[in-house]
């Protein structure tokens, strides 16, 4: 089994973020690969020149990177949203995988989890935590849905 992971990286990041600590992104990878025979990791990020170290961590790691340009708002804030990105690769990737494993908690993916599913190319949800993710994606997910606090002691960067 071919099965590829589309990962929303700065809802992964923020999420794990707001909840004190940081992901090791090298073992989150390694995990995909043994536990979900994840073939290919497409990780989603907006781009900022500050952080080419970390694009350069996750490629050596394996994932492949699809970048967006930050939008800065009017209030100084900046904005990478990937999902129109992550929903695209998805569906261009469709011949090449045999089922996706969706690493977000945003209830903006509940439509391409519920029609990856109703053509049995869907295997798992992987979200932070159940209070911090979406209704619509648990619910699009039915019971196929981790959460990845639950593996702190294990994804915890050191």
């Amino acid at each position: 089994m071919r099965n590829y992971a589309f990962i929303d990286g700065t809802n992964l990041h923020l999420s794990t973020k707001y909840l004190g600590w940081s992901i090791d992104w090298q073992l989150f990878r390694e995990y995909l690969t043994r536990r979900h025979r994840v073939a290919q990791a497409y990780y989603f990020i907006g781009y900022s020149l500050q952080q080419a170290a970390l694009y350069n961590h996750l490629s050596s790691y394996g994932y492949k990177l699809i970048h967006k340009p930050l939008l800065k708002l009017p209030d100084g804030s900046v904005k990478g949203d990937c999902d129109a990105e992550l929903v695209l690769h998805a569906m261009i990737q469709y011949y090449n995988y045999d089922k996706a494993v969706i690493v977000t908690g945003d209830g903006d993916m509940a439509c391409l989890v519920e029609y990856l599913d109703s053509i049995s190319k869907f295997k798992l949800v992987i979200a932070c935590k159940p209070d911090s993710c979406s209704h619509l994606i648990r619910k699009a997910s039915k019971d196929n849905i981790m959460y990845i606090d639950y593996l702190r002691e294990r994804f915890e960067k050191k």
